[in-house]
Formats: C-alpha cells, sequence, structure tokens
C-alpha cells in the first residue's frame, strides 16, 4: 500500500447523483479533473431483435469514429434553471410507466436542467423489439416559484436520468430502488437504507496529471417487466473521449439489492488509468479522525472503511479518513474475490443525526464474477471540508493499460444493504480509535507518539472466554517503533487491540495487525496509515 500527498487543499463537488469529483492541479500535477460535459446522442433506435450483442455490435462500430460531443442545447428556459428551481420540478407519479400493470417496477424520469444539461434516450423494450419513449411536459409537476405555462409548450428530445420504484419496504408501496442520474452515476437501496454511496459505470484517469474523463449513459433499453419478473433488466450505451461501452444491469431489490452487471469496453485511444466498478461515497470525520470543528454529531460520514476479500481468503479492513492533503492507496491483488465500501457502524447514538441518519447508509460490495487477474484496487481520499462533498473513491485498476483498438470486458455482481459481506469464522473490526501516546493527562507528549485501539467483534473469537491467549501479529513500516500492545476481553463483546508507537519522520507510517490464536488467524487484516497529526 502506498500513499502519495499533495501539497494544496481540494474539495470534491458533490451536486446530487452528478458528483462530479473536482480539483485544481497541484504542483507535482496530481488532481482530479472537471467532468466532460457533453456525450454524444444515442446510436440510433433498434428496429428488430435487440439484445447486449447487438448493442456491443452499435459500440464497437461507434468506437472506430471520433469522439463526438453532443451539440443540441436545452431551450433557455430549462438551461438555466437554478438549483432550488430545478428541484422544484417534479414527475407526476400517477403517470409512472407500467403504474397501471400487476408488475413489480415503475419507472419515472427526471427533467434536464441545472447541472444536467446534456440528456439520455430511454428505449423500452418487449420481446426484444425496443421503442423510444418520449416524456411529454405534462409528465411533469412544476411547483412554486416556476410558472409552469412557460413549460407546457416546450418538447423534450431526453431526459436526464430515471428512477426504478419497486415495494421494498412493504408491499403496497412503490419505494425508489434504483437511480440513473448524471453522466454515469447510479445509487441503490436495500431494504431499511437511506440514500448514501453511488456507483459508476467507469472511471477514466482518476487522480492522475490527465484529465478527467466522466463518460456518460447516452442511451438506457429497458425490458418491460411481466408480472412475474421479480428482476428488472437495463442494457445502456455508454461513450466518452476515450472509449465506448456497452452496459447490461440486471437488478433484484431485496434486504440486498443485488446488481449483476455486464460490461464490454471499446476503446478509441490509450487510458493512464482505467477504473472498473468505481465507488464513490462521503467521509467527513469519525471515530478515528474527528473534526477540527465544533458539532454535536461524533461522526458523519456514508461509508467508515473500504474492505478487500483477497483470493487467499485474507480479508482486509480498511478504515476511511479525511486526509489533510490529497492521498492515494493501492492494494496490489490477483483474482480478487471482492472489494467495496461499507458502513460498518449502525449504531444511531455514534451519528446523532435524526435528518441525514447516517447510521441508515447502504454498503456497496463489488464481487467478480470469473477471473480479473493481475491489478490493485485504488483509494482515493480528498480532502474536504463539508460533509456535502463526496471525496471518497474506490476502483478496480487492471495490470495491463488498455490502448486504442482494445475491447475488454468486466462482469460483477453488487450488492447494496445494511449488510453486505456473508458471514464468516473470522472477527471483524467494528471500531477504530486513534489518540495521543503515552500519558494523555501530560501537556507535554509529544506529538510523534501515538495510541491505536482497534476493537474485534463476531466470528470464533466471541465464544471465548477473557483469558484466552491470543496473540497479535502487528506489523510497522521502518519509520516507526511499536512501543507496547495489549490484547484485552471488552466488557459488552469483542476484543480490543492496543498499540502505542513512535513515529520517527514525517513520512506516512504503514501498519498492518491481525489476530491468531494456536497459530490460526481468527480475524480479518486491519490496516492503516499515520499520516500527518494523527
Amino acid at each position: 500500500m502506498t500513499n502519495i500527498s499533495s501539497a494544496s487543499r481540494r474539495t470534491a463537488l458533490k451536486l446530487g447523483l452528478a458528483s462530479a469529483l473536482a480539483a485544481v492541479l497541484d504542483a507535482r500535477g496530481i488532481g482530479i479533473a472537471a467532468a466532460q460535459d457533453a456525450a454524444p446522442a444515442a446510436v440510433g433506435s433498434p428496429d428488430a431483435k435487440f439484445d447486449f450483442e447487438a448493442l456491443s455490435a452499435q459500440m464497437k462500430q461507434l468506437a472506430a469514429s471520433p469522439y463526438t460531443a453532443p451539440s443540441e442545447a436545452l431551450p433557455e428556459a430549462i438551461q438555466n434553471l437554478s438549483y432550488d428551481e430545478h428541484r422544484a420540478i417534479r414527475f407526476r407519479p400517477e403517470h409512472a410507466l407500467w403504474r397501471a400493470e400487476p408488475v413489480e417496477f415503475h419507472l419515472q424520469a427526471f427533467y434536464p436542467g441545472w447541472v444536467f444539461k446534456d440528456t439520455t434516450t430511454i428505449y423500452i423494450g418487449e420481446n426484444g423489439v425496443y421503442n423510444v419513449h418520449e416524456f411529454d411536459p405534462s409528465d411533469f409537476e412544476y411547483r412554486p416559484p416556476l410558472d409552469p405555462s412557460k413549460f407546457q409548450s416546450l418538447k423534450l428530445a431526453g431526459i436526464a436520468g430515471f428512477r426504478i420504484h419497486a415495494p421494498l419496504e412493504r408491499p403496497d408501496y412503490f419505494d425508489e430502488l434504483v437511480t440513473f442520474l448524471g453522466a454515469s452515476y447510479f445509487r441503490a437501496l436495500g431494504t431499511g437504507t437511506r440514500y448514501g454511496l453511488s456507483a459508476r459505470g467507469l472511471a477514466i484517469n482518476t487522480a492522475t496529471a490527465d484529465t478527467e474523463e466522466f463518460p456518460r449513459f447516452t442511451s438506457f433499453y429497458i425490458e418491460q417487466p411481466d408480472p412475474s419478473d421479480d428482476v428488472i433488466r437495463i442494457m445502456a450505451s455508454l461513450d466518452s473521449p476515450s472509449l465506448t461501452g456497452a452496459y447490461a444491469f440486471t437488478i433484484s431489490p431485496g434486504h440486498q439489492t443485488v446488481m449483476d452487471v455486464r460490461t464490454r469496453l471499446f476503446f478509441r485511444s490509450e487510458v493512464t488509468r482505467l477504473g472498473i466498478a468505481p465507488l464513490t461515497s462521503m467521509y467527513f470525520f469519525g471515530e478515528n479522525d474527528p473534526p477540527d470543528h465544533n458539532d454535536f454529531r461524533p461522526e458523519v460520514h456514508d461509508s467508515d472503511g473500504l474492505c478487500i476479500h483477497r483470493d487467499s481468503g485474507e480479508r482486509v479492513w480498511r478504515p476511511l479518513r479525511n486526509p489533510e492533503t490529497l492521498a492515494l492507496s493501492y492494494f496490489e491483488e490477483t483474482n480478487p474475490r471482492g472489494f467495496g465500501l461499507l458502513q460498518r457502524d449502525r449504531q444511531f447514538s455514534h451519528y446523532e443525526d435524526t435528518e441525514a441518519r447516517y447510521d441508515l447508509r447502504p454498503s456497496l460490495v463489488i464481487e467478480p464474477i470469473g477471473d480479473w487477474g493481475k491489478g490493485i484496487v485504488q483509494l482515493v481520499e480528498i480532502p474536504s471540508d463539508s460533509e456535502a462533498n463526496d471525496n471518497i473513491v474506490a476502483f478496480w485498476v487492471p495490470e495491463t493499460k488498455p490502448v486504442a483498438g482494445d475491447t475488454i470486458e468486466h462482469n460483477y455482481r453488487m450488492r447494496w444493504g445494511l449488510s453486505v459481506q456473508e458471514p464468516d469464522l473470522l472477527a471483524k473490526v467494528s471500531g477504530t480509535y486513534v489518540g495521543v501516546g503515552g500519558n494523555a493527562a501530560d501537556a507535554a507528549t509529544s506529538s510523534k507518539t501515538k495510541r491505536f485501539a482497534i476493537d474485534f467483534v463476531g466470528g470464533t473469537m466471541s465464544n471465548l472466554p477473557a483469558d484466552a491467549t491470543i496473540e497479535p501479529l502487528i506489523d510497522v513500516s521502518q519509520n516507526a517503533r511499536l512501543i507496547n500492545s495489549s490484547v484485552s476481553r471488552l466488557p459488552d463483546d469483542g476484543w480490543r487491540l492496543s498499540l502505542e508507537l513512535e513515529r520517527e519522520d514525517s513520512q506516512a507510517v504503514e501498519l498492518r495487525v491481525k489476530l491468531s490464536m494456536l497459530q490460526r488467524i481468527v480475524s480479518e487484516t486491519w490496516l492503516y496509515q499515520w499520516t500527518g497529526t494523527v
């Protein structure tokens, strides 16, 4: 794992679901550029049987031509909408697609405007034949301060995105299940959750010296559900200056909402860093990274850690941070079984936010289907001074860099929900606490020493008596010294590993810890970077 920090502070702009990470390049040329705000229109309306292979053929053909940005501008009345004005335009639920049908899914559209100036086209399919579905201005309600008469005569060339509703919580009410809105962003809910982190179709040149591209889903092909369907199937075309892509989603709602994703990419040019299955989240402050300002809430974050399930069976947990400078971490993997951004802490009292309900934000794990070979799981942590910023990104980077003419396919499963990891015999990290080392009452204590408390719960360790002999396996980088360590039983549940370390220079200290008993590993692996003052 490697850390790279820039010299300048930056934030990531969060614009609803259309979050586009933006930053100013620092002196070392490391940054995140603004979103590509243009993409081509849909390739065309299919007039015969249409499937993923046919969509792939279209996108392969498109990739053989230079990228063309969309040229059709929105009407002035739409293009200049403010945030509040755009929010005042709501889709009429009684106009939802399939509302009158005895099916488990309804579809509603998002009106274009504000930051959503590029539109997407919706095709509805039945028995493999797809036709364009045009939304009418009357499908939307125009609330104050808007004048509805200014919008009734406007013809919509496309929509900003859409959302699918399903009876997720109770059989007589259709809850919002999944939303596709802005570039290639989307997010979903499992039972009992509220919207939090997002996913993207693809990340291109994130946190590199090259300009970051934000590919767009230009068209969606949605299969009309039958009464017997408990899944909804969606295909999408993706376009960007460097590549095109064909996507297929099979979405199954539940306690874990499961999405099977198939992707096929066609490259117009070389890509410096290709991010497969990118996840975007927010981490403002938490137990291991307290705020530098007064806030009555103990923690504020959509996700609190990165998990990786290695091909060897090892499970890794890396707590998230809001760093002082841009931090990039790389985890070398071969055929990983999974990775994701989780919200493990589910206690309301740890957040005390009755509106945001961070305790109910979903976790999301990516499970590769088939062998992905060698590559890295990359974690990007961006300094943020607001909880409105999505400042965390994680994705898979294949070892081989794609070049013009390449075709690459990745298939994976996404699990969204309160709990998305399968139970196993290993104890999980439930909390990471960081504070001053030495004597906390001594004001002269050096900032070079830190105390770390890592709590582990669950697994077979939960059955052990308090006097059980548990051995910590501790690895510390050469620029720090382990002063002491101890393992003790917690009063309520679980075990705590306490570490005290002294740093020898200002460079990041890499920490790696797991617990063993009778020469067998009994916990997941905890990783941490001690940087800055914490």
